[in-house]
């Protein structure tokens, strides 16, 4: 199995490392237009190897898209990262440009490949994807809701003090820090509800500083995020390449369900080897549906921004 992950900044080269050391794939090749960089990146991955005990074939290479060719499944991480202040929705006129021409370029040399969108602003930029590539709607998947759900599992865990492993929930709606949407309703604990555990008012408290995980770290750091994404993202991969049927939530099209239409957004996926196989219909209370109606509002008003590019 080979996967391309275009772009080996943090997130990308994360991705590489985490999909490696987990022995997920057989040939990972980084791509990134810095000369040098990938194939950096990639050289210093390969030298864990023997150390960490897998024999995973990673490469990189500079803007050569025939270096990709056969790819089961590509990365796209390209793009300029959030910086202090900004928020995913001031990055779509940059990044726009940029994941359209890697989307083109990939497919040109994998034409049957699953494409992962990590990009910001995700949604927006896997809705891009999928109108100007015109694959199957299957074959194009936002990760956002996979690292949104393991940020909620996080602070989950830490209100409840017991282990993340323990600990189930999930994260439906846009990737954004105001239209993502923490079920806390129906998280548990070893099948219990959290709410046995814990106050409304923590579990508000757990919810909000969720919605406001990726900026609470670019706060912190001064960049976007990359260990979580980097894991997320390998976790997804992982499902598709070895047809794993994960319930994880991502940003997909939608045709009718949850009430909504043409856009991409996060709804719970069964993920395998063709992609998204399945869109699941969990029940929302009213509360839920108006938020989730809310966020669609957003998601597709930040895709009007792209009329220009999809020209």
């Amino acid at each position: 199995m080979k996967v391309t992950i275009v772009g080996a900044g943090n997130v990308g080269a994360t991705c590489a490392d985490a999909i490696a050391y987990r022995r997920i794939a057989s040939e990972i090749v980084l791509l990134d237009i810095r000369e040098g960089f990938a194939e950096g990146k990639a050289l210093d991955i390969s030298q864990t190897a023997t150390t960490l005990g897998f024999n995973t074939k990673v490469t990189g290479s500079t803007n050569d898209y025939s270096k990709t060719a056969g790819s089961d499944v590509v990365v796209i991480t390209s793009g300029i990262p959030r910086k202090p202040g900004m928020t995913r929705e001031e990055l779509i006129g940059i990044n726009a440009g940029i994941v359209k021409t890697v989307a083109e370029n990939v497919l040109k040399f994998s034409p049957d490949t699953i494409i992962v969108v990590v990009s910001n602003p995700m949604d927006t930029m896997t809705y891009l994807t999928l109108k100007s590539t015109g694959l199957p709607k299957n074959r194009i998947i936002g990760m956002g809701g996979a690292l949104d759900g393991s940020r909620f599992k996080t602070y989950l865990s830490q209100a409840l003090d017991k282990p993340a492993n323990d600990v189930q929930g999930m994260v439906i709606g846009g990737h954004g820090d105001t239209t993502m949407i923490p079920l806390t309703r129906l998280a548990t604990y070893n099948g219990i509800p959290v709410s046995q555990f814990l106050s409304v008012e923590e579990l508000a408290k757990v919810a909000a500083d969720t919605m406001v995980g990726g900026a609470t770290l670019t706060g912190l750091l001064g960049t976007s995020a990359w260990y979580a994404p980097g894991a997320s993202v390998a976790y997804l991969v992982d499902s598709i390449l070895n047809d794993q049927k994960k319930l994880i939530p991502c940003s997909v099209f939608v045709e009718g369900e949850y009430g909504q239409n043409d856009i991409c957004i996060g709804v719970p996926c069964v993920i395998g080897k063709n992609g998204v196989e399945k869109i699941v219909d969990i029940q929302l209370n009213d509360a839920e549906k108006t938020l989730f109606a809310k966020s669609a509002d957003a998601v597709r008003s930040m895709n009007d921004a792209l009329k220009s590019v999809l020209e």
